[in-house]
């Protein structure tokens, strides 16, 4: 997409902002007075949201007052009061400063349900006639990229969110012991077959070499549960032939394919009690798991387990598969969410015209990496490849908690092409080069958009049911799953097929089929203008080059 839109409205708001303040990041403004002796129009008062995680330094104030939120009225538009909301407790803080109607005006959350909560109580002011006679770099955004515009829009039509644009990376990942691999002269697996048959194997054969049992050949437990639920398409509702359906022939083979492991010994019998998957990964990084369905960050992966692994096991060598095709398919893993709402305007604002000039000033590239790196010479210097990298000094902690005033900062990568997630690595230390190696290798892997997504959107993209309708699916979900669990361990006492309708049971009887009619109906109603699985897509081949 043409972005000297974008570009052009950043230079000119850029230009107006230079004109006024200072930029260094620890000054305050000028006087701001032009070449005619006028005084500069007094800046507005407005207050916004920022999440609390306990995070700041005694040093650097509070997350409402530090260097940052003042570098941010001194530079910006607007003179900003910040109020704290906890981070894990925002949907209990918001409720409370809603009702009393001290909230502030700009609102931060990343949770869609919180946020819908707020759209169903007319809490928010639609957006779509405030940023286009009020906004330069936020409505040049929305021209240069519909798909904000299409995440942000509800079911009544009107822009309610704010975004950003996130590089889109695979966020899942299979890992598999090459080196296992080559020892018993086995092929990666293709098929959830195959996977059977490689996960026994490393657990029987000796992989090792050290003359010992022990050994798992699969990670079942944490965030590898997803991860093989993909694999299956064991999501619950799934799209299929354009029509949403509940999944119960990936329900059956999921769990006919976990009994079998379990009751071979191929995965650790504890793992139901592994809720976090922390026992998983210490098998991991001790060199003790052939198979290791992953939730990650490809670069703190780098640095954390795959390091732990090495040091360990310093000739333990690994490889990203692509996810082994099962009945239902083979599929892409979970993407970094490229379209990302992450704010919204109180209707209750006295000055929205104000709030969006300083969402503008949000979104500015300038203002971004000056709140995620700090100040040029200070902070960081500006690498070979034009990327930031900090300074090793004693001011590292003076810009470790802005993360939370970034949640409008839109990914360098994806208006320039450079500083993603490649640039993260630093190629001149041994393990980080054999980390961007692996990042390459996962982008080969998973970015293969002849496969269909396991889901039907990004979950922060799915649609928000009523809430009576997903509290009692949630509880009819959790049920189905402690069925699903019970076949796994039970042996013969309790089949996958007794588990299968039983839960088909729990499903008619728990609102299952109103839920299933309420999506058919969203589905039909909004497919043309949700964010769904064929967006992601069509982001993926911009920002990779892939031509249809």
């Amino acid at each position: 997409m043409n972005k000297k839109g974008f570009v052009a409205a950043g230079l000119m708001l850029s230009l107006a902002i230079a004109g006024c303040s200072s930029n260094d990041g620890g000054g305050s403004a000028d006087n701001g007075n032009g070449a005619d002796g006028n005084e500069p129009k007094e800046k507005a008062n407005i207050s916004s949201a920022i999440y609390d995680r306990g995070s700041v330094p005694a040093a650097e104030g509070s997350i409402e007052d530090n260097r940052w939120t003042r570098w941010l009225s001194e530079n910006g538009p607007a003179n900003v009061t910040f109020t704290a909301v906890p981070r894990w407790e925002s949907e209990d803080k918001y409720n409370t400063l809603l009702a009393s109607g001290s909230a502030p005006d700009l609102l931060f959350e990343y949770s869609p349900a919180i946020r819908n909560i707020w759209y169903q109580q007319k809490q928010l002011l639609p957006l779509d006639e405030l940023i286009e006679e009020h906004s330069t770099s936020y409505k040049a955004m929305l021209e240069d990229y519909p798909a904000l515009r299409k995440a942000g829009t509800l079911d009544d039509g009107k822009l309610y969110y704010f975004g950003r644009l996130n590089e889109v990376v695979p966020n899942r990942a299979v890992l598999i012991r090459k080196d296992w691999l080559d020892k018993l002269g086995l092929e990666y697996p293709k098929t959830t077959e195959e996977l059977y048959e490689v996960a026994k194997a490393f657990r029987t054969e000796d992989p090792d070499g050290n003359g010992k049992d022990d050994t798992y050949g699969l990670a079942v437990s944490g965030n590898s549960t997803r991860t093989l639920d993909q694999i299956f398409q064991k999501m619950g509702f799934v799209l299929r032939d354009d029509e949403i359906v509940y999944a119960w022939d990936s329900f059956e083979e999921e769990a006919s394919f976990m009994k079998r492991l379990y009751e071979e010994g191929i995965i650790d019998r504890d793992f139901l009690n592994d809720k976090n998957g922390e026992n998983a990964r210490q098998d991991f990084v001790t060199g003790k798991l052939g198979i290791y369905p992953v939730l990650l960050n490809w670069k703190t992966f780098t640095t954390n387990e795959y390091k732990t692994l090495k040091d360990n096991v310093p000739d333990a060598e690994i490889i990203p598969i692509p996810y082994p095709e099962s009945r239902a398919g083979a599929f892409t893993p979970t993407f970094a969410n490229p379209v990302q709402m992450t704010a919204a305007i109180n209707r209750g604002a006295d000055n929205p015209e104000a709030v969006m000039a300083y969402v503008d000033f949000l979104i500015e590239p300038s203002t971004g990496q000056t709140l995620k790196y700090g100040v040029e010479g200070e902070h960081y210097e500006m690498g070979e490849n034009g990327c930031p990298v900090a300074l090793d000094n004693d001011k590292t902690e003076q810009v470790g908690y802005t993360v939370d005033l970034q949640m409008l900062m839109t990914a360098p990568y994806v208006l320039e092409g450079k500083c993603g997630m490649e640039s993260e690595f630093n190629p001149e230390v041994p393990l980080e080069q054999e980390g961007l190696d692996l990042f390459h290798q996962g982008l080969e892997a998973y970015i293969d958009l002849d496969r269909p997504y396991s889901e039907i959107t990004i979950s922060e993209h799915m649609p928000q049911m009523p809430k009576e309708l997903q509290t009692t699916l949630g509880e009819t979900n959790k049920t189905i799953g402690d069925l699903y669990s019970k076949a796994i361990v039970s042996g013969s006492n309790y089949t996958v097929q007794q588990a299968l309708e039983e839960a088909q049971k729990v499903f008619q009887n728990g609102m299952g089929p109103e839920a299933e009619a309420w999506l058919k109906d969203w589905y039909a109603n909004n497919k043309d203008t949700a964010f769904l699985a064929e967006d992601l897509y069509a982001v993926i081949r911009e920002q990779q080059g892939i031509d249809k």
